[in-house]
C-alpha cells in the first residue's frame, strides 16, 4: 500500500479528514515524486549491471559458494533472485514504504533459502554487494530513498 493509500485508509477508519500532519507528509512525498521515479528508472535500466557487478563483488568475498562453482543453472537462479530484489526495492521507493517487501514475506523467503541449504550469511553479503553497486549509480538524494529498503533486505537475511 502506498503512503497515499495508507494515509487515506487510516483517516477513513477514524472517520475524519486527513490531519495537517498527514497532509504535510503527503506533500513531502509528492515533492519527491520525480526523485522516486528517477530511482525506479535507474534501478530498472541498470538491473543487470547491478547484479553482475554485485555478483563479482560477492564472489571476491565468498569464492566457495554454490553460485560460483561452475553450475550455470545455480548462478542464473541466484542472479534472477537478485534482480527480483532490486525490482522490489524500486517498488518500495515508488510506494514510499516497505509494503512490497513485506507482501512477499521476507520471513518465508529466508526459510526457503535455509531449506535449500543457502547460507543466510552469504545472502546478507550478496545484498550488501547489490546495495553498494546500486548506491554508486544513484545520486545522494536517490540513495537516501533506496538505501533503507536495501538495508531491510540485508537485515532480513
Amino acid at each position: 500500500m502506498s503512503i497515499v493509500a495508507k494515509a487515506i485508509a487510516q483517516s477513513d477508519r477514524a472517520d475524519r479528514f486527513l490531519s495537517s500532519a498527514e497532509l504535510t507528509q503527503l506533500q513531502d512525498f509528492f515533492n519527491q515524486g520525480n526523485v522516486r521515479i528517477s530511482v525506479a528508472q535507474k534501478l530498472a535500466a541498470n538491473q543487470q549491471t547491478i547484479v553482475d557487478q554485485g555478483s563479482q563483488q560477492f564472489w571476491s568475498q565468498c569464492p566457495n559458494t554454490p553460485s560460483n562453482r561452475g553450475n550455470s543453472q545455480k548462478t542464473a537462479l541466484c542472479q534472477r533472485d537478485q534482480g527480483w530484489y532490486i525490482r522490489l526495492v524500486s517498488y518500495c521507493v515508488l510506494a514510499g514504504n516497505s509494503k512490497p517487501l513485506e507482501d512477499i514475506g521476507l520471513d518465508g523467503m529466508r526459510e526457503m533459502y535455509v531449506s535449500l541449504g543457502v547460507p543466510l550469511a552469504n545472502l546478507k553479503i550478496a545484498m550488501r554487494c547489490l546495495k553498494t553497486v546500486a548506491m554508486g549509480l544513484l545520486s545522494s538524494e536517490e540513495a537516501a530513498l533506496a538505501g533503507p529498503y536495501f538495508d531491510q533486505l540485508i537485515r532480513a537475511f
